[in-house]
């Protein structure tokens, strides 16, 4: 089976094909600036040189047929015809309560997506125009939805419940629901692999640090809390997003500076985090970079970042009454040795022994960066959710084949 896994945002499309026989990769890439006479297809077919274009792409039903020509192509192509696409898998951010795993596209599944509109306005209507655009492309070919949220449903109430009057969740679903759920699942997975124990038996906190940031307890081989809450703005300090802050500063702000809730709303999700503290960059690279040539607002940015980790781990220890194991993922988790040494060397009281030889090892395969001896073995686990999606799909659809024989 091929699985064409794809990852729709309002002006983008990403993509990857997997040959599900080894897992394989056959081609990725990605369509920028759709809704533009300027739209850049960048196709990376394995074995082959890369393939750029720049061409007008109006809407997301031309991106798909641009990357599907694009996978068929005699020259930079990978598979002979679009019939050799089995199966597509999307990726949703926002599955509310109604979705606790993946699922078959169906029109009752689509139907449902669009009700979640208004908990992810910037995400799910994308995903949807993706999901029709490959209808519209591939009218016999089955499709799946992998959700952000699915893997934080296993939640107990305690955990996801805010402590505000029980009507605003009954009538309007207002709750913690959890996001980067796929990538949690994913490098739990890996690491407890890696680790040769069952899941279920360690108390993990998995830390996927990118520009958008969450930390995941993970007990009993399910999530147990996680920082992000209704929407990705809860929780960790991140690139552009605030984090946690005292709900009244909102109404507060707003009326000082005479701001409209779309305003204060743009402040928190695209003005804050690292780039505004900095006032710099929302890239960790820049920041630890200006750190060493003595920019002091760089410094107090990422001072800021850490101590909310640490915090965020120190808090789940003790809602798990332990911990055994800490992963960082995404690309920050996995690439800043910096971070990783400031977040570590803060948790010795946890048992934490960093191993600076291992922390700096640049790789991209699983790994320690403790020392043997240290109480917490701490990990760096590539993410990969596109290879989750693939799995789902493949799972999903064999599954659906094996039905109708």
């Amino acid at each position: 089976m091929k699985v064409l896994v794809i990852n729709a945002g309002s002006s983008s499309l990403k993509y990857q094909l997997y040959d599900m026989r080894d897992e394989s990769v056959l081609a990725s890439g990605r369509v920028e600036r759709i809704g533009m006479d300027s739209s850049i297809v960048t196709h990376e077919p394995v074995g082959k040189p890369e393939v750029r274009s720049v061409s007008e792409i109006l809407e997301h039903t031309t991106a798909v047929r641009r990357v599907i020509d694009m996978l068929a192509d005699p020259k930079s192509g990978v598979i002979a015809s679009m019939d050799e696409i089995d199966a597509v898998g999307h990726r949703v951010v926002h599955g509310g309560e109604a979705f606790k795993q993946s699922v078959i596209v169906t029109p009752e599944v689509k139907l449902e997506i669009k009700r979640l509109f208004d908990l992810a306005p910037l995400h799910n209507p994308a995903h949807m125009m993706g999901i029709l655009a490959v209808e519209t492309n591939l009218p016999n070919v089955p499709q799946t939805v992998v959700f952000d949220t699915a893997f934080h449903q296993a939640m107990p109430r305690e955990s996801y419940l805010y402590p505000i009057p029980m009507v605003l969740y009954r009538r309007h679903k207002v709750r913690r629901y959890g996001f980067h759920g796929t990538s949690h699942a994913y490098v739990s997975a890996q690491a407890a692999d890696f680790l040769k124990r069952p899941l279920e038996s360690l108390k993990m906190i998995t830390c996927h640090i990118g520009n958008g940031a969450s930390c995941t307890a993970i007990k009993d081989g399910k999530s147990f809390d996680t920082s992000m809450g209704m929407t990705p703005l809860e929780g960790l300090m991140m690139g552009t997003r605030s984090g946690d802050l005292d709900p009244a500063v909102v109404p507060f702000v707003m009326n000082k500076e005479d701001l409209s809730v779309s305003e204060v709303n743009s402040m928190l999700n695209k003005h804050s985090g690292l780039q505004a503290i900095s006032g710099l960059s929302s890239d960790m690279r820049e920041i630890t970079e200006a750190i060493g040539e003595g920019d002091k607002n760089a410094k107090l940015a990422f001072d800021m970042y850490t101590y909310r980790v640490r915090k965020y781990i120190g808090a789940y220890a003790a809602a798990m009454n332990g911990v055994d194991t800490i992963v960082f993922t995404a690309g920050v988790g996995e690439n800043s040795s910096v971070l990783r040494k400031a977040v570590c060397e803060g948790l010795t009281f946890l048992g934490i022994e960093l191993d600076e030889e291992r922390n700096n090892e640049r790789s991209k395969e699983v790994r320690f960066i403790t020392k043997d001896s240290s109480r917490v073995q701490v990990l760096v686990v590539p993410t990969n959710e596109e290879l989750l999606i693939a799995r789902d799909t493949y799972t999903l659809v064999n599954g659906l084949n094996e039905a109708n024989l």
